[in-house]
Order: C-alpha cells, then structure tokens, then sequence
C-alpha cells in the first residue's frame, strides 16, 4: 500500500519542506518550493500511469492536471509578486 502511494509522498515532503521554510522567516523562499511541490505533483500526475499515480489522481487525467497547473502557476507568481519585508 504505502509503495503505491509514493508520488503522494514526494508531492507532501516537498511541500511539507517548504511550509517549513515559511515557518522560519523566509516567506518568499517557502513559497517557491511550494509552488516547486505543486509543479511535481503537475509532473508525475501528467507523466505517471492512473494505476501509479495513487492519491494524484482525484478526478481525470485532464482536470487534475488543468488545476495543478493553474495552481502552480498561481503559486509560483504570487510567491515571487510579493514584495520583500523591508531590511
């Protein structure tokens, strides 16, 4: 079972690591690996077989990699739109 699920897992330790970086002062930095650990899970959703991709895939192939997209892109602009806090 947990072997089936390794997408899901790489996808959550990415951005586990990155709300991690966030957490530590670093908003800008956290919120690139985020949107890094959206694009992953874009990736192997798009790449990986319905059989592989375990808890990726929630609806079809198609929609789950439109709103990945759109979140990762989303994310990734915001993160990187967002001003630096002042020194």
């Amino acid at each position: 079972m947990l072997r089936r699920e390794w997408p899901f897992a790489v996808v959550l330790a990415v951005v586990g690591a990155g709300l991690v970086v966030v957490s530590t002062g670093y908003f800008r930095r956290g919120t690139v690996v985020l949107a890094f650990g959206v694009a992953l899970a874009l990736f192997l959703r798009l790449l990986l077989p319905a059989e592989s991709a375990g808890l990726l895939q929630v609806r079809s192939k198609r929609i789950d990699v439109a709103v990945l997209t759109l979140l990762a892109l989303g994310t990734g602009i915001l993160a990187l739109w967002v001003p630096p806090p002042p020194a």
